[in-house]
């Protein structure tokens, strides 16, 4: 073989690498394009994602709000039982005193 046909081998060979290369890539385009139907899909999963992201948001601020109405009524509920607790104690010390100055008039 000499020097012209090492030469026009070497170029037949890298015109073939090339179209291989060429096909190819071609052919990975062609299969992972995204259609019209793709682009319309992903359109309408971002919307949803958006929508369920929004109702997520709200539902968050309700709960947020429900557990703030509750504290308070809890509080409030607090509140009301010490005060009807005191208000027992209370009851209770002057049964006992009036109880004891019965006793010391039955007595006397």
């Amino acid at each position: 073989m000499n020097r012209t046909e090492l030469i026009i081998v070497t170029a037949i060979v890298l015109f073939v690498a090339f179209l291989l290369g060429w096909f190819t890539s071609w052919l990975i385009n062609r299969l992972s394009r995204v259609t019209q139907a793709d682009m319309g899909e992903l359109d309408r999963m971002s919307r949803e994602l958006h929508e369920a992201e929004e109702a997520r948001d709200h539902a968050l601020t309700d709960l947020e709000e429900r557990e703030a109405h509750l504290t308070t009524q809890l509080n409030q509920t607090e509140a009301e039982l010490r005060a009807a607790m005191d208000g027992l104690r209370e009851a209770r010390q002057e049964a006992e005193e009036l109880r004891a100055i019965i006793e010391r008039q039955n007595n006397a």
